[in-house]
Parts: C-alpha cells; structure tokens; sequence
C-alpha cells in the first residue's frame, strides 16, 4: 500500500490567512515551510487512488503528485473515492473542487452523508455514489475497518436530530502485504477501544491540532482565541491524558501527527514541545510525505 501524505495541517492550514502568530509569520519570511489542510491518498497498487478527507487544498495536493494526475484519456482518473472521517469545512470543503468527477463515490458516517453541503451540490453536476458505511469494507485491494471515535458535530449541523457518530477513525489494509495504517485526524479524547483498533498498524496518523488545551490563549499564539481545544474536538497532545503520554506506551506502532493547527509549537523545530514529541517517539511529517505498507 501507498500512502501520501498530501496535506497535515489544521483548517486554515500554515500560514492561516488572517494570522500572525509566530509559526505562519516564520512561514511568510521564508524560515519554516508552508503546509496545506489535511489529507491522504492510498492505493493498494499504485493506479486506483482513494482519499481520506477532501481538504479545500485538494486542486494544488493532486496537481503535485504524479500518481495521481489525470490520464491517460483525456477525462481519466486514478481518483476513485473519498472517506470523509468527518463533516468539518477543512476535511470537505475540498468536495466542491471534485464537482467535474463523474461517478465518484464518498463513504462517510450516515449523519454526515445526510447534512454535509457538498452532497446537494455535487449532485447538480454529477451522480456521485453514497455508499453506506459499513464496519467493514473492502476497495481495489484495501480492507477498510471504521472505529467511531466522536460525536462533535460541525457548526452547520449542531441543530440536527440525527444519532451520531459524527466523527470516525479509518484502519485501512492492504490485503496482499498485510501492511496498514490508521487514520485518525479528529479525536476529542481518547476513544475506548482505540488501543485495540491500531494494535499491529504499520503507522497511525494521529490528530496533532493542539499541544496544550489552552494552547489558542497562549503565549506562543499570541492570545488567540477563547475556548479550550477540547470543545472543539481535539484532544491535546500534552498532559496526563494527552496524546503523548499513549504514545509512550506504543513504541511498536510509528505514530506521526497529521491536522496540525497553526498554533502548535511542535511546528518549531527548536521548541521544547517538539523536543517533547519526539522523546515520545512521534513524528511531524511534512506534506508529500508518502509511506510504503
């Protein structure tokens, strides 16, 4: 299996637009490298190509990767489907760019399916397929297993009537090789039975948004922001019940963060915090990174 890492940073991505904290200004001056909204690609064999998450980044991720330009008739494409593991703008927004695909198909969590914008849309240009997620799938020669992690919804949907989750976590294998990985960008706390569920992965890409749960109102942020990280559906990655500390106790597992906000200390290399992560035995991949499973 082959993964690539296209994008790994939060909504807004690095710099953010309207920010000037530390990280997005030692982007703008050219001493730290830029990164693009979160998203992955897989294919068990190289030509048939499925993303995890649609980042509104999506135009310039697949333009930058060879594998997966269109080709070679003139309307063909290695890009067969999409899991959403979520409804947030950063993960879907990137669905309206997909508009011209003919035939896509989109798995996500059933509230999902039913609120998320992009649908309605999509369906004005073409038919795209909504499979039913299943516990258990199979693709072009990946398995695919979903662990509910979540019932945070997005802010278009908070008024909705419909049973979660609104949030899943993908363990995705390659049925030849037996390598896999798991993919899980929005954890607002550590999900019972996630242990389980990534036991024996060949890597985890974790949500890396925050370092500390009052990250946004920190020094390092500037005083951005009001409200704790954990509100918005991301476990930190410091503290007794943080990311790090599992990662501690699964040294077998590569763990590497991905939906990492512009915020984050980690981004800076010198920074204690990235010392910190890396003692812990994580990474910080930049985008393009690609995994071999």
């Amino acid at each position: 299996m082959r993964a690539v890492l296209l994008g790994t940073a939060a909504g807004g991505g690095l710099p953010q637009w309207n920010c000037a904290c530390a990280n997005c200004e030692a982007v703008r001056d050219g001493s730290a490298p830029p990164r693009t909204q979160d998203c992955v690609a897989v294919s068990a064999d190289g030509r048939a190509w499925y993303l995890l998450n649609a980042s509104q980044d999506i135009h310039t991720q697949l333009a930058s990767h060879s594998a997966l330009r269109p080709g070679p008739g003139p309307r063909e494409t290695p890009l067969q489907g999409v899991l959403l593991t979520d409804g947030e703008l950063d993960h879907t927004l990137g669905l309206f760019s997909l508009k011209e695909a003919a035939g896509l198909r989109v798995w996500a969590p059933d509230a999902i399916a039913a609120t998320v914008p992009a649908r309605e849309i999509a369906a004005r240009y073409h038919d795209w397929e909504w499979p039913r997620l299943e516990a258990k799938f199979e693709l072009d020669g990946l398995s695919v297993t979903v662990l509910p992690v979540s019932d945070k919804r997005p802010k278009y949907a908070v008024e909705s009537t419909l049973d979660g989750p609104w949030v899943v976590a993908y363990r995705i294998e390659d049925r030849a090789t037996g390598g896999s990985l798991v993919y899980a960008p929005c954890v607002a706390q550590w999900p019972a039975g996630f242990d389980e569920f990534c036991a024996g992965a060949g890597c985890v890409v974790l949500d890396g948004s925050f370092f500390a749960p009052d990250e946004m109102t920190g020094a390092t942020a500037g005083g951005i922001g009001s409200h704790a990280q954990l509100a918005m559906g991301h476990v930190p990655m410091a503290g007794e019940y943080g990311s790090l500390a599992r990662i501690r106790r699964s040294r077998a597992t590569r763990w590497l963060y991905t939906h990492v906000n512009n915020t984050n200390p980690v981004l800076n290399p010198a920074s204690p915090e990235y010392a910190a992560l890396l003692g812990a035995g994580a990474e910080l991949p930049p985008d393009a990174t690609e995994l071999f499973l």
